[in-house]
């Protein structure tokens, strides 16, 4: 009985020593340890690189110096030595198994961003130098001077002749008010000059209302000859695309009889996707080739841009208009255009290889060496830069990092199932740590009660 008390006792007074000896211990560790981590923290971040910036809500949102998120809030520094850690999805892969997958890296480049774009076009007749020839009496053709569509005239030159009843008459209306006036002209009472004055410029307005020259007008009123036809001449320089006129038809008044092109100047009507649309806009300059006439290019400009995607060949629709002074480009000709998008000025781009576009999202995959690969999410824009092999990044990349340009499908692959397999093998949680760690001290705690009764029972 003595010696069980006393072993008792010495169990008791060793329990005692550790536990002081270990409360020692972990108190120095709270009184010590804050500092010298302090201190190694300092140290290592003097020493190590930040890679770049960015917003603590939204890792996506990058910047090359530190400032302010859209939201307001401070930005985040990411360290080149630790950038790798701060995706929780990281692949690791053997590095003999990724120079067996072929991965090749790139850097994310800065350039000024452009797009070039080639597409087939149509020449047109330019709408704004299209003439029609028309009469606005009616009557029989005589002595037609164009016979064919083709003929080239010019300015003023006589197309054809129009026999007129009602121009005859309104010629004699008028020489009878000349004459009317004249002879009223000495009369004493003002009323009667003035009523003849006025019928004279009302045949006067009538034969000017039918399009009769001032010239022809001024030779009635000299010799007081009456035309029986009445001559129409081109009112432009060009050529005579359409022609409904046959010499002695009769015509009524406002019937087209002629149409006259200048073409000068011609339109094309050029077709374009409409992701390819923001790197129009007015004014921009244009190439031309036609297979005509191989070898020969021709500049001219975006003329305008239509409000619309046409449905069937869901494209839009632009307008370029281009210098003509050969006549080389003939309406109905198909035409091969380039045209040099608009330049966006220190653009961040990566080869459209690196992308992976999954539908919901779009991701690019960072190498930080060593067989790490980092999937980040990106938000991508416009392609094109060389050979529009190129696309935009918007946000979720800085300026000095590497991504994958080969074999992203791969290692897209295998991100998800080593993202499985985390999920799968993931550790307890701290709370479930805690219930685990509290239901074990309960349990030791319980044993540790009910031994000293046994052990008493038992004696």
């Amino acid at each position: 009985m003595m010696t069980t008390q006393k072993q008792i006792k010495i169990a008791g007074g060793i329990l005692l020593l550790m536990i002081v000896v270990v409360a020692s211990f972990f108190f120095g560790r709270l009184t010590s340890e804050p500092e010298g981590m302090q201190s190694q923290e300092t140290d290592l971040t003097d020493e190590q690189t930040i890679l770049y910036w960015r917003a603590p809500m939204d890792p996506t949102e990058i910047y090359d110096q530190p400032g302010k998120s859209k939201m307001g809030m401070d930005l985040i520094p990411v360290y080149e030595e630790n950038a790798e850690m701060q995706s929780d999805n990281a692949v690791l892969i053997d590095p003999v198994t990724v120079q067996n997958m072929g991965v090749r890296t790139e850097p994310v480049q800065q350039l000024d961003f452009s797009r070039t774009i080639h597409t087939v076009g149509e020449v047109q007749y330019d709408e704004e130098n299209l003439f029609l020839v028309n009469t606005k009496v009616s009557g029989w053709i005589q002595n037609l001077h164009v016979h064919f569509v083709g003929d080239q005239v010019q300015q003023g030159d006589s197309l054809l002749e129009i026999y007129s009843p009602e121009l005859v008459s309104t010629q004699q209306e008028y020489l009878l008010a000349l004459k009317n006036y004249r002879q009223l002209a000495k009369s004493s009472l003002p009323s009667i000059q003035e009523d003849a004055e006025r019928l004279l410029v009302s045949a006067r307005n009538r034969l000017e209302n039918w399009d009769i020259p001032p010239a022809e007008i001024d030779r009635l009123t000299q010799f007081g000859e009456i035309r029986k036809t009445i001559l129409l001449v081109a009112p432009a320089t060009g050529i005579v695309v359409k022609r409904n006129a046959i010499e002695g038809a009769y015509i009524e008044a406002g019937q087209d009889l002629f149409e006259i092109a200048d073409l000068n100047m011609v339109w094309v009507h050029a077709s374009f996707y409409d992701n390819e649309v923001p790197w129009i806009s007015d004014g921009q300059p244009v190439k031309m080739e036609l297979s005509y006439l191989p070898g020969k290019t021709y500049t001219g400009r975006v003329s305008y841009i239509y409000p619309y995607l046409r449905e069937k060949a869901r494209d839009v629709h632009v307008r370029l208009i281009f210098s003509n002074p050969d006549l080389d480009l003939k309406p109905g000709m198909y035409a091969n255009v380039e045209l040099q998008g608009h330049i966006i000025p220190d653009a961040l781009v990566v080869h459209s290889e690196s992308v992976v576009r999954s539908g919901t999202r779009t991701i690019v995959f960072i190498a930080h060496g060593n067989g790490r690969f980092e999937p980040r999410e990106v938000l991508i824009g416009e392609e094109g830069g060389p050979d529009n092999q190129y696309v935009r990044i918007l946000a979720g990349l800085s300026g000095h990092e590497q991504v994958v340009s080969s074999a992203q499908f791969m290692l897209d692959s295998e991100s998800q199932l080593q993202e499985t397999l985390r999920k799968m093998l993931s550790s307890p949680t701290d709370s479930e740590t805690q219930m685990t760690d509290m239901d074990t001290l309960m349990s030791r705690s319980a044993t540790d009660e009910t031994a000293p009764m046994e052990h008493q029972h038992n004696h």
